[in-house]
């Protein structure tokens, strides 16, 4: 679809949903473009992404971002390319990382938005293998899960954007990586494409613990979460002495009507395990290190990212619902414009 240079195409908040999210929560608008004034651009925006995260940010419950209010532009990330500029150091053409948020010619100000370094990857790997995505599996696993060679990786949510970076850094750090995902297609993917050594069907598992047992014989060293629910207590079960939980995500739990009682915390005390939350922005200063990192192991071919891109703008409300229903392959965006 061709949108015209004075409109703004754009979905906004129209109720908070009490499960899973869908398109009868959000309402399409058109409204003028607002022609940037000092210190601001007027952006064009490529694509936006898709995460659990945006989820909790449409509740209006208490959390680590302001909800988006009703009749609010629903916030996302996204890349976007510069139309119009009145801030130093940003001109029309230039490609930027911003929040640019579900519209399609948003103003916002310069300090708002990032100038992608084009050598370090295209649009697309800024999207996701070195931008938030990226960001979050290195330093989450790195510095949070303190991961080491030879240790054992327990992935959940392993097939998602996240979730698949996650994995293939701990082949490069030399363990033993086996994923958790909802689907054979999935787990296919996880052990033939990106050769983890092991990867569990959930769907397919009446006992999640012993199939986490059978798979990771001598426990888990390092157990990065991206669903939360019935599969972390199923993973604590298996810990190893001194073992790390990483919480990126708890999918399972953001869009459920009930929520799971995790019972296997005991589990922490005969382990002397550590679980830890985990927020990519407490990193920002060393963004610049993660991008660096992430962009050689992908330029030595040992790191790439599954993209599953949606078209046009009024896809965004069905892929947020896509999402908590486990319909993507991988870092799930909706590209806007070309």
């Amino acid at each position: 679809m061709t949108v015209m240079r004075n409109a703004n195409r754009r979905f906004v908040l129209r109720a908070r949903p009490t499960g899973r999210p869908g398109a009868e929560h959000f309402a399409e608008e058109t409204v003028s473009v607002l022609q940037p004034e000092a210190g601001e651009v007027l952006l064009e925006t490529l694509y936006v992404s898709i995460d659990p995260a945006m989820r909790v940010w449409i509740d209006d419950k208490p959390s680590y971002a302001p909800p988006v209010g009703i009749g609010e532009v629903m916030r996302a990330f996204g890349i976007a390319r510069v139309l119009e500029s009145r801030a130093a150091g940003l001109a029309a053409g230039d490609l930027v990382m911003a929040r640019p948020g579900w519209q399609s010619h948003p103003t916002m100000a310069a300090e708002e938005v990032e100038k992608l370094d084009a050598s370090l990857g295209s649009p697309e790997d800024w999207l996701g293998l070195i931008g938030m995505t990226g960001l979050t599996a290195y330093f989450g696993l790195r510095e949070v899960g303190a991961v080491r060679p030879g240790e054992t990786v327990l992935v959940s949510g392993a097939a998602g954007a996240v979730g698949q970076v996650v994995a293939q850094i701990g082949k490069i750090e030399a363990c033993r990586v086996v994923g958790i995902a909802g689907g054979a297609e999935k787990c296919r993917y996880l052990v033939d494409d990106l050769g983890l050594d092991a990867a569990i069907d959930y769907k397919a598992e009446v006992d999640l613990a012993a199939a986490i047992r059978r798979a990771c014989p001598g426990g888990v060293d390092v157990f990065f979460d991206n669903v939360g629910g019935p599969t972390l207590d199923a993973a604590l079960a298996n810990l190893r002495l001194h073992a790390r939980v990483v919480i990126c995500g708890r999918i399972s739990q953001t869009a459920a009507e009930t929520l799971y009682g995790v019972t296997g915390l005991g589990q922490l005390i005969g382990t002397r395990a550590r679980i830890q939350g985990l927020l990519v922005s407490d990193y920002t200063a060393r963004f610049a290190e993660g991008r660096t990192w992430l962009a050689a192991q992908r330029d030595a071919g040992r790191l790439r990212q599954r993209l599953h891109v949606l078209e046009g703008l009024e896809q965004a409300p069905a892929g947020l619902g896509m999402l908590f229903r486990g319909e993507n392959m991988g870092k799930l965006a909706v590209r806007v414009a070309r």
